[in-house]
């Protein structure tokens, strides 16, 4: 898969790498998905053993013959510290070197992180899906920023993650009796097409299951580094 350089440096302060998403944050498109969708991709990331690196994963899965059709792995050096809303400059870099080993290109991208449920609008999702120019949705465990009721306890029931009047993103339930999942818009795509995807995607376990295939790669690729 083809990506261009970023349109920045990933070496950074902190405080240079919060101007710079303040720069691009206007970048991100919210927009239904076009033409068919099937060949999802989801990336997750986790840390080698020692810390000094970090290890992501893309699955690219088939919506329609629910299977796995390609997946990459890359362990790519740790350059920044670890500061909360500024995860893209510490974790990108090794997703994006990732993508680019893709011999296919996904018609969407799911990542286990905050697209525009983000301090500034950008979070890791939406950092990514700008750069890489593929819709992008964000699909993660946990709340970063925003406030929400409960959904349902059905699959499929939702709520909104809002900021005052602002709506963030949806709190929603993929699994009768399980605990939810926060989904954002990342890039070119809009938050009703997002939830869509993201529940299509939710065959039998509580996350998508290209991200959740990523998840287990990764551990994988963890735990041989430590046998």
């Amino acid at each position: 898969m083809k990506i261009p350089r970023a349109p920045h440096r990933w070496s950074v302060t902190p405080k240079q790498a919060i101007a710079i998403q303040k720069q691009l944050a206007p970048a991100i498109r919210e927009q239904p998905l076009r033409g068919p969708v099937r060949l999802i991709a989801g990336a997750d990331l986790a840390f080698t053993p020692d810390g000094s690196g970090c290890i992501a994963a893309v699955v690219i899965w088939d919506v329609v013959e629910q299977n796995v059709v390609e997946q990459q792995v890359t362990v790519h050096k740790v350059a920044f510290p670890y500061v909360p809303g500024l995860l893209s400059f510490r974790e990108a870099p090794a997703v994006i070197a990732t993508l680019r080993r893709l011999r296919h290109t996904p018609d969407a991208l799911i990542y286990d992180g905050h697209g525009r449920s983000h301090p500034r609008r950008i979070g890791i999702a939406s950092h990514v899906g700008l750069l890489a120019g593929i819709p992008t949705v964000g699909c993660a465990k946990s709340r970063l920023v925003g406030t929400h009721g409960e959904p349902g306890k059905r699959r499929g029931s939702r709520t909104a993650l809002c900021d005052g009047d602002e709506i963030l993103g949806t709190v929603l339930r993929t699994r009768t009796g399980v605990k939810p999942v926060f989904v954002s818009v990342g890039h070119n795509v809009d938050l009703a097409s997002a939830e869509k995807l993201v529940l299509d995607c939710a065959v039998g376990f509580r996350l998508p299951e290209p991200t959740r295939l990523a998840d287990r790669l990764v551990a994988a690729v963890k735990r041989d580094m430590v046998a």
